[in-house]
């Protein structure tokens, strides 16, 4: 469980996970050592367990990034993801219900390292099908 100041620490780390302790301290009105302390205990329990890099919104937007649903044999699962893993442009991988097991999402500088990410996907050992959706636009991220 963390307490309300945690939250308060997590949410300025999401904004900026490299802001000095001081920068942390002086926003929540606590000292640096506060702060050094929280941090500890937040990554001494698990909470933390690592950081990382926000881009610049102007690259982000020349990115194309698209969801890719993929329908996999059962006992090709663990293998799947292993591929999947190794495969740098895969931002994320989820494990849903319903008529698909996962959800990829990618991302690729270009239309046609899109096409060919998405081949990579569909022709991976133990993937029995895919379906893709490019995204367009990002209406709220949070």
């Amino acid at each position: 469980m963390t307490t309300e100041a945690d939250q308060a620490l997590l949410s300025l780390l999401r904004e900026n996970a490299r802001a000095s302790t001081a920068d942390l301290a002086r926003r929540l009105g606590v000292s640096r050592t506060t702060v050094q302390s929280r941090i500890e205990r937040l990554e001494k329990r698990g909470i933390i367990v690592g950081y990382g890099v926000r881009l610049a919104p102007d690259y982000e937007q020349k990115l194309v990034r698209a969801h890719v649903l993929v329908t996999v044999t059962p006992k090709l699962a663990d293998k799947v993801v292993a591929a999947l893993r190794a495969i740098a442009a895969v931002r994320t991988l989820h494990s849903v219900s319903g008529n698909f097991d996962m959800i990829v999402i990618v991302e690729s500088p270009s239309i046609g390292d899109l096409d060919r990410l998405i081949d990579t996907v569909g022709s991976l050992d133990g993937v029995e099908r895919t379906l893709s959706s490019i995204i367009l636009s990002t209406r709220i991220d949070r």
